[in-house]
């Protein structure tokens, strides 16, 4: 039995078993890693598996279970167990689990590499990150500690459900993570670098790695050897698209997750600051307009279908200061009395997909870089080096990695630790202009128990915020 057919039989019999509902998802992954430590070679990986993911409501409940044994006798079985549960649970159920109704969908997509994983030898995989750790060791500013994390995979799934939906898709990832130490004299600062791709290893020359890691480089050490204080009191404080980006994904795309409004994720990735009823409620000025598109072109986040098979499409979280629309998958969406807009995923068959971003950021404005920095004092924070968020992504800091003063229009002294600290209120209603060009940071995002990592990427203009105090 092929494996189309076998994720067939798996929602068939589970029908055949009493299951008002049925899904199953097989996948294939391969994935090799490669990490140096320091210029000495770390372990490596190979790793290689396939596997089935089955969910099922029956009885009101939902169950969800998984097997690596892909043969009929052991994916019966599981699906046997799946259903007992089910029913065991529904005793337990307060309200009967109920999913919105959906187009079912036939379709194949895929992300073409141009240069593939599989033709890329090992010999060359373990010299780019050696090229990458000596361009970090060798330039003007002490670089002690350093760590090249370099990961590949290829993924194949084929979805089916008992809707009718029959989807098959394969996407070639590579994931490249940088994590260094820079220091001058006695101070160091530590910066963690995600580079991430759904494609092949013809992003590393998009990367331009050797040009901006010298300038990592040189930017810390700058920030080390001449950084000054902070203003203090009020200012004009500039954001890069890094920056604002973060904050839309922590302060916008998390909360947004619809599951923790109805206290799914509660004990797990935290709550959210939103009701139900939210929706038309003002949350900015009217300048921010934030959005999550999965259908952005060679994007890290890229997907044509979420894992419950509806089609993927942009979602306008915040227009215009205003909250729009929330993440929703087929639960939620039943429950707010409307569709899913494609936003359920997993991070391999063994996991039940959950509510997830894809590529959140903020819309760019008109303005030209010279008339962002147009101000007669303030801050621009160019990247960060720490961050954190309270539980209901209320309340926010963002500490900077490079920062510098802006003075009469130009930028001028770096500056250390600039500290933006507020609310997420304050932060989407300080907005005063948005520059007229987008950029992208990659990132890995978690979420869920176990915990299920999910590549994603946020973003925006550079942004300006009028009259934020800057914390220490």
């Amino acid at each position: 039995m092929g494996n189309e057919e076998l994720a067939d039989f798996a929602v068939k019999h589970a029908l055949k078993l009493g299951a008002t509902y049925a899904e199953a998802r097989w996948e294939s992954h391969s994935q090799n890693s490669f990490m140096l430590r320091n210029s000495v070679p770390q372990v490596c990986g190979f790793d290689e598996y396939e596997g089935i993911g089955i969910r099922i409501i029956s009885h009101g409940a939902s169950q969800f279970c998984s097997t690596n044994r892909v043969d009929q006798p052991h994916v019966a079985k599981a699906v046997g167990d799946a259903m007992r549960a089910a029913v065991a649970n529904a005793k337990l159920v307060r309200e009967p689990m109920l999913i919105s109704e959906e187009k079912a969908v036939k379709a194949k997509w895929e992300v073409k590499a141009k240069r593939k994983i599989e033709n890329v030898g090992v010999d060359e995989k373990a010299k780019l990150i050696s090229e990458v750790d000596k361009i970090l060791a060798t330039q003007k500013f002490k670089v002690p500690s350093r760590y090249v994390y370099l990961c590949d995979s290829n993924n194949e799934a084929y979805f089916t459900n008992s809707d009718g939906s029959r989807i098959t898709s394969s996407v070639p990832r590579i994931e490249l993570l940088i994590d260094f130490m820079v220091q001058h004299e006695s101070q160091t600062m530590q910066r963690y670098l995600p580079l991430l791709s759904a494609s092949g290893y013809e992003v590393f020359k998009k990367w331009d790695l050797e040009h901006k890691l010298a300038e990592e480089v040189k930017g810390i050490g700058k920030v080390l050897s001449e950084g000054v204080s902070a203003p203090d009191g009020p200012t004009t404080v500039v954001c890069s698209p890094e920056i604002i980006g973060l904050a839309v994904h922590e302060s916008i795309g998390h909360p947004f997750e619809a599951d923790r409004l109805f206290s799914r994720e509660a004990a797990q990735a935290g709550e959210t600051f939103l009701q139900q009823g939210d929706i038309g409620k003002r949350i900015g000025n009217e300048l921010p307009t934030v959005v999550d598109d999965p259908t952005v072109p060679d994007s890290v986040g890229y997907y044509m279908y979420d894992d419950e098979g509806v089609k993927a499409r942009r979602k306008t979280l915040v227009e215009k200061g205003k909250i729009n629309e929330l993440l929703l998958d087929r639960d939620t969406a039943y429950r707010m009395g409307t569709k899913s807009n494609g936003s359920s995923r997993a991070s391999s068959f063994e996991c039940e997909p959950l509510i997830r971003m894809s590529n959140t950021f903020l819309l760019p404005g008109d303005l030209s870089e010279e008339e962002i920095f147009d101000v007669k004092k303030g801050v621009y924070m160019k990247s960060y080096t720490e961050w954190c968020i309270d539980d209901t992504r209320s309340h926010q800091r963002y500490v900077s990695c490079e920062a510098y003063l802006i003075e009469n229009g130009e930028v001028s002294k770096p500056v250390k630790r600039a500290v933006l600290e507020c609310t997420t209120r304050k932060l989407w209603t300080s907005i005063d202009a948005l520059g007229n060009k987008l950029d992208f940071q990659a990132s890995v995002c978690g979420k869920g128990d176990p915990l299920q990592d999910m590549p994603i990427s946020y973003g925006g203009p550079l942004t300006r915020l009028k009259q934020v105090r800057l914390g220490v």
